[in-house]
């Protein structure tokens, strides 16, 4: 069925839109795990200027913050938006809008981050964006916690995806995210992202990715091992056919440093720039090329823009 606006309430009446599968009346204004109901929210929408090179020129990544999360990490770096009250609701025409004003801003794409609860308004406001004129390439920013069946609907609309791949044992996702099939779900949904981008494409002039698929793994305090079988997993099953960006940002944010729980200890303290090297040094070793790395001291909530409803 091709997705209108009758569509559109069907998957708020009865919502699966993730692997949670809360089943909640968005439309009721019932809200599931994402925190969510049946209206766009987001928090900023602006250009943004620090993501992977072959995204991000000089000139910026049209970003859009949407706020909920169906992950929800408990280490999140923009929890004041995933958890918090933060944002504000925005009709699909303004969210239509707000694409072709980042685009008239220079923007080398629109970058949707963490909308998977609201992709059938996301893809709605998408395809009445690019009969206006939106030409830019559109980057589905994801935690990779995502339902198949629901990224079908980007088919044609996304041309790059950004999906995490942030753990491989069962027992950190359980303990960080409470998503115990984390593995098994991301990885059934890079495949669909694959599936639907395929191998990299550059721009020839500029040498900015056109399609194609970046999973970022960023390294978590201790955690260097479940680095090193996420690597290898993405290597063995991708080759050079994906970009992966290992990443050292990670911060520890005021609700981790708060925490009186014992299995969240490990994560009051940045990752140790040994642990990274080491994890760097592996992946040259099992043979990545196509990739991406931060230089040392990037522990910083610099990486966190202001949620402060810029161009909403």
């Amino acid at each position: 069925m091709e997705l209108n606006l009758d569509k559109l309430n069907e998957y708020m009446r009865d919502c699966t839109l993730c692997p949670r599968r809360c089943h909640v009346n968005r439309l009721a204004g019932e809200k599931g795990f994402c925190g969510q109901g049946a209206e766009i929210k987001a928090a900023r929408a602006a250009l943004h200027f620090w993501e992977e090179p072959c995204i991000c020129p000089r000139e910026g990544s049209g970003a859009v913050f949407f706020c909920g999360c169906s992950l929800k990490c408990v280490y999140c770096q923009n929890y004041d938006i995933s958890m918090g009250d933060a944002g504000r609701a925005l009709s699909l025409e303004r969210l239509t809008e707000i694409f072709l004003e980042l685009q008239a801003k220079g923007a080398a794409n629109i970058n949707l981050v963490t909308g998977g609860h609201f992709l059938p308004q996301i893809c709605l406001a998408l395809k009445a964006a690019k009969n206006q004129g939106l030409s830019v390439p559109v980057v589905y920013n994801s935690s990779g916690y995502e339902e198949v069946s629901s990224l079908r609907l980007l088919e044609g609309l996304a041309d790059i995806f950004l999906p995490d791949l942030k753990y491989h044992s069962p027992l950190l996702s359980s303990a960080y995210s409470r998503a115990p099939d984390y593995f098994e779900k991301a990885t059934e949904a890079i495949a669909e992202m694959f599936r639907q981008a395929g191998p990299p494409v550059l721009d020839p002039e500029k040498g900015l990715l056109k399609k194609g698929v970046i999973v970022r793994h960023m390294l978590l305090p201790g955690q260097g091992g479940d680095s090193k079988r996420i690597l290898r997993y993405l290597h063995s099953t991708y080759g050079s056919d994906i970009y992966i960006s290992i990443m050292n940002q990670y911060t520890p944010m005021p609700p981790v440093l708060r925490s009186s729980i014992p299995e969240l200890a490990a994560l009051k303290q940045p990752v140790p720039m040994s642990q990274y090297q080491r994890v760097l040094d592996f992946a040259d070793r099992i043979g990545i090329e196509r990739g991406f790395q931060q230089d040392g001291g990037t522990v910083s909530e610099s990486f966190i823009p202001a949620f402060d409803g810029e161009g909403l």
